[in-house]
């Protein structure tokens, strides 16, 4: 299970939002984020909001999608006393967990409760992700057939010893036939990989990318992995079993996908993300990086309108009492001031392929020093030249893979350190 919930402020048991929240509103798109945490295992690097059928403790994965049904039902509620205008869902994404643990009829009648309470928007992307071995062609079929278009199955790497050590408990083998089964269904297919994990060779992640350009899949995603505090895996780390993942690795395994997917004709539109073209990007995830709206339905989901974040309580028990009393399962929340909303939008906009116009680093005019800072960063190579001619901050390879401390130096034009070093 994931750490603690982060600080803040108490939510209304209503759910009404701030007036605030009404600024702009119309130009922002809106999304629904629905969080199925389940898991049939824990793999050892996920710190997650997932439970596995032991730790449910009071509550039954067969009634989520009623519990789900009725928090959506409530977010109608809520934005509407809140005066924000009707706005029709323009994606929906079931993320987890394991969403498709559930049967596909649970999660069409989740999908049916947001089309009841908002409406989908003409050509509205709607995901899925999936483990390889969790869904079969009939349920893929099934989801086609109620709206969805999209399914992401979490491949993460081809090679086996790899997958042991992420505790994956799919057999590779089994890709080409999911990725067929969703061809056939009319999904678009979207792969996700993991690369730096211990002991994974540059052969290995080449490996796994060629069988991915096999498929030839509409999006890739690959994240490098983070060792998070409290999992398995940092535990086996701190006792010696597993080597510490080597930064210089990771980046040149960051190197060899990028020339591999862009010699294929994927394009990177986001740090982590490469597509076959604009219109098979993730409509959802570009909604986060630009700073949309969203609804965050389920366990531990965290949500997003106008500057306000909040998220719901953990456990499924807790959130389901919640629910079911027709109280906002919102743990806390926050409203986001014009400081900690400008960093937001650095941090984001910044890892985009659009990118980040230079005009916004101080409130509509570029000082001296932020000009400096940027000029610096096209030296250090960080930023394209001809991007930053034109007034905007894009990334390079090299900038992706110091994209952090672009951030930083972005930021803090006066005191920063000069960037010389992959990190």
């Amino acid at each position: 299970m994931a750490g603690p919930l982060p600080l803040g402020d108490p939510a209304p048991a209503d759910g009404r939002l701030p007036i605030s929240v009404l600024d702009g509103a119309d130009d922002r798109a809106f999304g629904v984020y629905l969080h199925v945490p389940f898991c049939r295992v824990r793999c050892g690097y996920c710190d997650f909001n997932t439970y596995t059928a032991g730790e449910l403790r009071g509550t039954n994965s067969a009634d989520y999608a009623s519990h789900a049904s009725a928090e959506i039902r409530m977010a109608r509620g809520a934005l509407e006393a809140s005066g924000l205008p009707s706005r029709a869902a323009a994606t929906v994404f079931f993320g987890g967990g394991t969403p498709t643990l559930l049967p596909a009829t649970d999660l069409i009648a989740m999908l049916d409760a947001v089309r009841d309470a908002f409406g989908l928007e003409r050509g509205a992307e709607v995901t899925t992700e999936a483990n390889p071995d969790s869904v079969g062609p009939g349920d893929l079929q099934r989801l086609a057939d109620a709206g969805f278009t999209r399914v992401s199955f979490g491949m993460q790497s081809a090679v086996p010893h790899v997958l042991a050590t992420l505790d994956r408990t799919h057999d590779p083998a089994r890709i080409p036939l999911v990725v067929r089964w969703a061809r056939d269904a009319g999904l678009d297919v979207s792969l996700d990989l993991i690369y730096a994990t211990p002991g994974e060779s540059l052969d290995d992640w080449r490996r796994s990318v060629d069988e991915v350009l096999a498929q030839a899949p509409d999006h890739v995603s690959a994240y490098a992995l983070i060792v998070e505090d409290g999992t398995k895996l940092a535990r086996r780390i701190r006792r010696g079993e597993l080597a510490e993942p080597s930064d210089d690795l990771a980046a040149d395994m960051y190197e060899l996908a990028d020339d591999l997917f862009a010699a294929a004709g994927y394009t990177w539109y986001e740090v982590s993300n490469w597509a076959r073209g604009d219109a098979r990007r993730s409509r959802h995830n570009l909604g986060y990086w630009r700073g949309d709206d969203w609804w965050g339905v389920g366990p531990g989901a965290h949500s997003h309108v106008g500057g306000v974040r909040w998220w719901n309580v953990k456990h499924p028990a807790a959130y389901a009492e919640r629910v079911l009393r027709g109280v906002s399962p919102a743990a806390g929340r926050e409203t986001l001031d014009a400081d900690a909303r400008r960093t937001e939008h650095v941090l984001l906009a910044s890892r985009i392929r659009e990118g980040l116009a230079i005009d916004t680093l101080d409130g509509g005019a570029a000082r001296a020093d932020v000009r400096s800072a940027v000029a610096e960063l096209v030296a250090d190579e960080l930023v394209d030249a001809r991007s930053a001619l034109a007034g905007r901050v894009v990334l390079t390879r090299r900038g992706r893979l110091l994209a952090d401390a672009v951030v930083r130096r972005l930021l803090e034009p006066v005191a920063a350190e000069p960037l010389s070093s992959r990190t």
